[in-house]
């Protein structure tokens, strides 16, 4: 295929589309390779880094997103009227950074990791705001939704993938666990026999 034409339909697609497309999806579309696509992507990505252009493209994992550019937020706010901003209680941040973590990870899971608290309504706020969604359901009685983070999960927090989460330092993790346990007043790891 042609080169322009190739740029011209995988721009189509990312604008049409609106979110992130999977590289391979777009190989598969154009029926290039995903070494033309590659090109294709490099091409763009090159000509809307030019001042004039008011789109970007970015990379989500081995996706592919067209959006517009930060700085010219302030214009797109005037047209849509101030899009609601959305923001978290600290509930909702603890229980968003469990999942990005564990993910995918149970409610139940998510629960006991906070100390059996409630986590039902900052799940679902999660859910609504698109940060996190179903994964699947866990292999076990009752078959519990299994939850992980979305491509919006990433945008907002500006990564690309779950790699450029922070490290956890396993030495402020161990301080952490020894203070949940004294808070707790029993081991993380100790299990409890019940007889039936």
């Amino acid at each position: 295929m042609i080169k322009e034409k190739l740029e011209a339909i995988i721009e189509a697609v990312l604008f049409t589309m609106g979110s992130a497309v999977e590289k391979s999806r777009l190989a598969e579309v154009t029926e290039s390779s995903a070494e033309e696509v590659e090109e294709a992507l490099k091409a763009l990505k090159e000509k809307y880094s030019a001042a004039e252009s008011g789109l970007m493209l970015i990379v989500i994992d081995d996706a592919v997103q067209l959006c517009t550019k930060s700085e010219l937020f302030e214009y797109l706010v005037k047209v849509a009227k101030a899009p609601k901003n959305y923001t978290l209680s600290d509930t909702a941040i603890e229980t968003l950074s469990i999942i990005a973590y564990k993910q995918p990870v149970t409610r139940l899971e998510i629960e006991h990791i906070r100390g059996g608290v409630d986590c039902s309504h900052a799940v679902n706020r999660l859910l609504e705001y698109g940060l996190v969604e179903e994964k699947g359901r866990l292999n076990a009685p009752g078959r519990p939704i299994l939850f992980g983070t979305t491509d919006v999960f990433l945008r907002s927090f500006g990564m690309e993938s779950l790699d450029d989460l922070p490290k956890l330092d396993s030495d402020r993790m161990e301080d952490f666990r020894e203070q949940a346990e004294l808070e707790a007043g029993e081991s993380l790891n100790e299990t409890v026999n019940v007889d039936i």
